[in-house]
């Protein structure tokens, strides 16, 4: 099981280890994912720069995409050797190149198959396997659907589901329309912990106040947030107050400061500035100065020569 009750969703083109490190200093106790790395991308391309996080970042879960059982144990035991303190299996991506991979949600019309591969990982490994699924596929979207889905995977030892509260549609609707069109069914989820109180079950999808996740901790093990923590993301510097404990957080001007070492080592490396900036811009959402910081690291962290200079120059004008 995994070892918070508030984690940051895997999303892709988004929480690169840049982000994570971003994130990382606005919460210490938040469970952060990667964005989803297939296993091919494992086997066949770079392992090592796929894998490599910084130690800050923990506690920190691979998510993976595949539906090989061989190749996710490989791919599970590679994860265990780089530290990552969990791996998580995507059965809810609805994109058409996930689906051209035969992975993702169209995986959960075979719970036989989703079965074998977390097995295979867990024996693969030591380190805890979760799952990241829907409600359901298509016209495939009753209770006792998803239900069989759970049935399976609990069956193999599999602890803890993190369930994205709306169905996902194969086709005819793009990945962003799938977050948004179909409804949410958080009930479905509460369902499924009173059906399975022995498994860690998270509800994902719409979280985006704190008054959202007041509703779902009573009826579950935990949340995942999503897009609102990557473009408000000083949300979580107040999570970590609001439901760790924390009796003080960093201001926006605080976490800058922190992230300039960061910044200065990657650099020497070869890193562009705006490869980490753009995880930063929606720092100071809603308030005023908010534009000035986006549009100077929009405009400027660009350059090949862009360094700290430009990340002061776009928090002079923040508050």
């Amino acid at each position: 099981m995994q070892p918070s009750h508030i984690t940051i969703a895997p999303m892709l083109d988004w929480t690169d280890r840049h982000c994570r490190y971003f994130h990382r200093q606005l919460t210490r106790h938040t469970t952060l994912y990667t964005e989803m790395i297939t296993t091919g991308a494992l086997i066949h391309g770079n392992a090592e720069r796929f894998l490599h996080f910084n130690p800050a970042e923990q506690p920190v879960v691979l998510q993976l995409g595949g539906s090989n059982p061989h190749e996710l144990a490989h791919c599970a035991n590679l994860a265990e050797k780089h530290g990552y303190n969990g791996i998580n299996l995507n059965v809810g991506c609805p994109s058409d190149r996930v689906q051209n991979g035969q992975f993702g949600a169209c995986l959960m019309a075979k719970p036989k198959l989703v079965a074998d591969c977390i097995d295979a990982m867990q024996q693969a490994c030591a380190i805890p396997v979760s799952v990241k699924t829907r409600i359901g596929i298509d016209d495939h979207d009753d209770y006792a659907f998803l239900v069989n889905f759970v049935q399976h995977l609990d069956a193999v030892g599999c602890q803890c589901l993190i369930v994205h509260a709306r169905k996902a549609w194969l086709s005819g609707l793009s990945p962003k329309q799938n977050r948004e069109i179909p409804p949410l069914h958080y009930e479905r989820v509460h369902q499924l912990k009173n059906d399975f109180p022995h498994l860690q079950i998270l509800t994902n999808g719409g979280i985006k106040t704190y008054e959202d996740i007041d509703r779902e901790l009573p009826f579950i093990d935990g949340v995942m947030i999503g897009r609102e923590a990557y473009q408000n993301p000083y949300f979580l510097a107040e999570i970590d107050q609001r439901y760790f404990g924390e009796t003080s957080i960093l201001t926006r001007h605080d976490v800058i400061e922190r992230m300039k070492p960061y910044i200065e080592a990657e650099r020497k490396h070869g890193t562009r500035l705006h490869s980490i900036t753009r995880h930063m811009l929606g720092l100071f959402n809603g308030l005023p100065g908010a534009r000035h910081w986006r549009r100077t690291l929009s405009e400027q962290a660009h350059r090949s020569d862009a360094g700290l200079e430009v990340l002061d120059a776009a928090a002079s004008g923040a508050p």
